[in-house]
């Protein structure tokens, strides 16, 4: 089954075929730190959103594991990104009405 490329327009098996010498290396430049931290990533054509990794910077949430019904987890992935904060408001609205 071959998957839609909707990025490079290019033969990429043929282009993986190719071994580079070490002549080529050499024609590559280095990439300074800044391409790295400040360069944007696209997919699809569309801008990326950058995710932060690492330590909240003011702790409000804890990471843990939690078991739920397939149904649950599959409605809420069915509306597309950001499922698990929507789960997470679900959650909290039935806290506060419960208080």
């Amino acid at each position: 089954m071959k998957e839609k490329n909707t990025g490079l327009k290019s033969n990429l098996e043929k282009i993986d075929q190719h071994q580079i010498s070490a002549s080529e290396y050499d024609e590559v430049p280095e990439l300074p730190e800044a391409f790295f931290t400040e360069g944007q990533l696209y997919q699809d054509g569309k801008p990326v959103e950058r995710r932060t990794r690492g330590k909240q910077k003011s702790p409000t949430k804890e990471q843990l594991t939690i078991r739920l019904n397939k149904e649950v987890v599959t409605y809420f992935k069915s509306q597309g990104r950001g499922w698990q904060t929507r789960v997470n408001e679900v959650l909290q609205a039935y806290v506060d009405s419960h208080q």
